[in-house]
C-alpha cells in the first residue's frame, strides 16, 4: 500500500481502527503486556489519554470504562523467558501479535504506538506505527491504559510471592530501591536475566532462582 493510500485509510473517520500499545519494556522484572482496543468511529470514552499522564486510581476507573464501552479489546503478553530468549523488542511484538489474535472483531486498520510495528498474521489491512500515538490516537491511549493496568496487577501479584523486591511499588522498573534489593537479595525467577543490572546482581550476590 502506498503512503498516500495509507494516509487516506487511517485518517478516514468512518474506518474501524484498532489501537495497540504495550506496558513493561523498561522494567527489570515481569512480563511485557500489550493491549489492543477498537473504538467505534466517532465514539468518545471520556477521560481517555496516555496512561503515563494518569494516576493509578484514574487508570483503574478508565480501564473498566474501556472494557465496558469499547467495540472490542484484548490483551496479550510475553513472559520473562520469552523476553530473555528473543530480546525485549521481539517479545513486545509477540505480545502485540497475541493481543490482536485474540481480538473478536476485524478492524480495517491497526495503529501501533512507536516507530516500529510487528506483522500481524492473517491481517490484510493497513498497519501503521505512530510515534507518540498514545497521546494522539484515542484507541492507542485506551490500549495503553489497559496494558498498564493489567501489567501493574501482575506485578502486585508477584509482590505477594517476592515481597522483598517491592514490586507493588516500582512495578519492576529500575528504581534505586529495586536496584538495592537486587544487590541485597540477588534476582528471583521474575527478573529478566538478559538485562544488564540483573546479570550484574546475579554475579555479585546469591540468587532466588527456583
Amino acid at each position: 500500500m502506498s503512503d498516500t493510500v495509507q494516509e487516506s485509510v487511517a485518517d478516514d473517520r468512518s474506518v474501524v481502527v484498532a489501537g495497540v500499545d504495550e506496558a513493561g519494556r523498561g522494567p527489570l522484572a515481569g512480563a511485557v503486556v500489550a493491549a489492543v482496543v477498537v473504538i467505534a468511529p466517532g465514539q468518545v470514552i471520556a477521560g481517555v489519554r496516555d496512561s503515563k499522564l494518569l494516576t493509578a486510581r484514574r487508570r483503574a476507573v478508565l480501564a473498566r470504562q474501556i472494557r465496558d464501552q469499547a467495540q472490542g479489546w484484548a490483551l496479550g503478553r510475553a513472559d520473562v523467558d520469552e523476553i530473555d530468549r528473543f530480546n525485549i523488542l521481539q517479545a513486545t511484538f509477540l505480545a502485540m501479535q497475541r493481543a490482536v489474535a485474540a481480538l473478536a472483531i476485524s478492524p480495517a486498520c491497526i495503529m501501533v504506538d512507536g516507530n516500529r510495528a510487528p506483522r500481524f498474521s492473517g491481517f490484510a489491512g493497513e498497519v501503521r506505527a505512530v510515534v507518540g500515538g498514545d497521546r494522539s490516537c484515542a484507541a492507542i491511549s485506551a490500549a495503553s491504559i489497559l496494558a498498564k493496568v493489567a501489567r501493574d496487577e501482575e506485578m502486585c501479584s508477584l509482590h505477594l510471592v517476592y515481597p522483598q523486591y517491592g514490586f507493588d511499588d516500582h512495578k519492576g522498573y529500575p528504581t534505586a530501591a529495586h536496584r538495592e534489593a537486587l544487590r541485597k537479595f540477588g534476582p528471583c525467577p521474575a527478573h529478566r536475566s538478559s538485562f544488564g543490572p540483573v546479570r550484574e546482581a546475579r554475579a555479585g550476590a546469591g540468587t532466588l532462582w527456583a
